[in-house]
């Protein structure tokens, strides 16, 4: 990778911190999603994610194989479809499943790939559901995560359960601020509940936001991720070479035959 592109990701990467970081030190209290031009907070969160997720995008993608880039389709559908209907659809379950492609993606192809597969979760998820745009940096975590760990997902079950939550347990970090601060924690109909749960005991909004992350979130990397193992496990051996990241473009990362000796 040339010099420009690992700057371009280091600035994406410092221009998520700063954003998370400026939303946990002012805690803003002036958030209208529906208005950014009366919210100086918001405005400030969509472009403080947004523009280092399209930093991101310009990077990589055109380093990504055809046959991975063939993979995102299905995987963006899947992500978008789950996550819709279990946000939106008022089921009254405090999960998400909006990863599971982000994961399968990443669990397959590397981290470059998985973190594709969840920046552009979030943009064209955001087209018509625009609540999910902020969230576009752990949507990026959890892929490259899985990608990092994608070793593990031919190792014992157990070992990916643990991994996940505390995969889990990271995201909520990255989503309970956004969750907090720009959307007052109700970003969602069963996790809304859920914070309503917290609150009824006696925790303020910050407190109940967090604790519901720290409940939905590992829950949910669990129940992806043991999905994905699942998936990897049944998959031929050749299929898994084909999408690995050592895999050459154009081959199926299968041993070459030898010649024949004369």
């Amino acid at each position: 990778m040339p010099a420009w592109a690992k700057a371009v990701l280091a600035l994406a990467v410092l221009c998520v911190v700063a954003t998370w970081s400026y939303l946990v030190i002012t805690q803003p209290t002036d958030s209208q999603w529906e208005s950014l031009a009366d919210s100086h907070s918001s405005t400030i969160a969509l472009v403080g994610f947004l523009v280092p997720a399209i930093l991101a995008l310009i990077v990589i993608v055109p380093r990504l194989p055809v046959r991975t880039l063939g993979l995102l389709p299905v995987a963006l559908a899947l992500n978008i479809i789950l996550g819709q209907v279990i946000g939106t659809m008022g089921l009254p379950v405090p999960l998400y499943l909006d990863s599971i492609g982000t994961v399968l993606v990443g669990s397959l192809a590397g981290p470059a790939a998985g973190m594709t597969t969840g920046i552009l979760s979030s943009l064209i998820w955001g087209t018509f559901n625009p609540t999910v745009v902020p969230f576009a940096a752990a949507y990026a975590f959890v892929g490259i995560a899985a990608g990092l760990l994608r070793k593990l997902f031919l190792s014992a079950w157990w070992k990916v359960a643990l991994v996940s939550l505390v995969v889990g347990f990271i995201t909520a970090l990255l989503s309970a601020p956004v969750a907090s601060f720009i959307f007052g924690g109700t970003a969602g109909t069963g996790t809304g509940l859920l914070v309503s749960f917290y609150r009824s005991l006696g925790f303020d909004t910050i407190t109940a936001v967090f604790l519901q992350s720290w409940t939905s979130d590992p829950i949910d990397k669990l129940i992806v991720f043991t999905i994905v193992w699942l998936v990897i496990r049944a998959l031929p051996q050749r299929a898994r070479r084909t999408f690995a990241p050592e895999a050459k473009a154009g081959t199926n990362a299968e041993a070459p035959a030898t010649a024949p000796r004369p």
